[in-house]
């Protein structure tokens, strides 16, 4: 049996569970930052069946060109949740307008779960902190964590000590390919800057990859972490 992961009040009130042995297959996808038409790529490669459950980082808009169209995608889905990310997050605070949001969009950005677990498996869209429990964390550090004792993309990584109990999916940092560690799988691998979008099969303990259909932006390389 799984130990539920314990949160400070005000997170819990945004943790959602889910019960995965009532599911199919389980996959928990990288940012994809309005990139819809490589989104549908990997949706078409995965086969989903009505049974499987589809898990997003967060950041699924903004950089990105149609950022609508993912929103609706998720949304218009069942099969398809999503966290809420560090650019979900910027407009819920209304720290950015963006000109394609709808009525309704900021609300469903309000109303994603900062954190999504399932069996030992916990998904947030930056990561935790190492050296503290998960009662210890707030909302924004489980949206932006990093570096939590270096320098941005200089680290090191959260994830370079961290050693569980939980599994933590997570996006946030951009990689070059997807960090696979007992306790970490990083999987923003910077779709909208020419990378793939990759998905975590959680039952085959494997990743599923695609090409972008065109590169948004360019990001400097220094900006892009290869994993060790």
């Amino acid at each position: 049996m799984y130990a539920q992961p314990q949160f400070a009040d005000n997170v819990e009130a945004h943790h959602t569970r889910f019960d995965a042995s009532r599911y199919g297959a389980v996959y928990v996808v990288g940012d994809v930052h309005g990139s819809r038409e490589t989104l549908e790529a990997l949706i078409a490669e995965l086969g989903l069946n009505d049974d499987d459950l589809v898990v997003f980082v967060g950041d699924l808009v903004r950089k990105g060109p149609d950022s609508p169209g993912v929103v609706d995608l998720v949304r218009g889905d069942p099969r398809l949740v999503s966290v809420r990310g560090n650019n979900e997050q910027k407009i819920v605070r209304g720290d950015t307008n963006p000109g394609w949001l709808r009525d309704g969009d900021r609300a469903y950005f309000e109303s994603l779960p900062v954190a999504v677990s399932f069996d030992d498996v916990l998904v947030v869209h930056g990561g935790v902190g190492p050296a503290r429990p998960l009662e210890a964390h707030t909302v924004d550090e489980l949206l932006t964590m990093r570096s939590p004792h270096g320098d941005g993309y200089d680290g090191p990584f959260w994830y370079d000590e961290y050693d569980g109990p939980y599994r933590v999916c997570f996006g946030h940092t951009v990689h070059d390919r997807p960090v696979d560690r007992d306790h970490a799988i990083g999987l923003d691998t910077g779709c909208v800057y020419g990378g793939t979008l990759t998905a975590y099969d959680y039952r085959n303990d494997e990743f599923v990859t695609v090409d972008p259909a065109t590169t948004h932006q360019r990001r400097a390389d220094s900006k892009v972490v290869t994993p060790v």
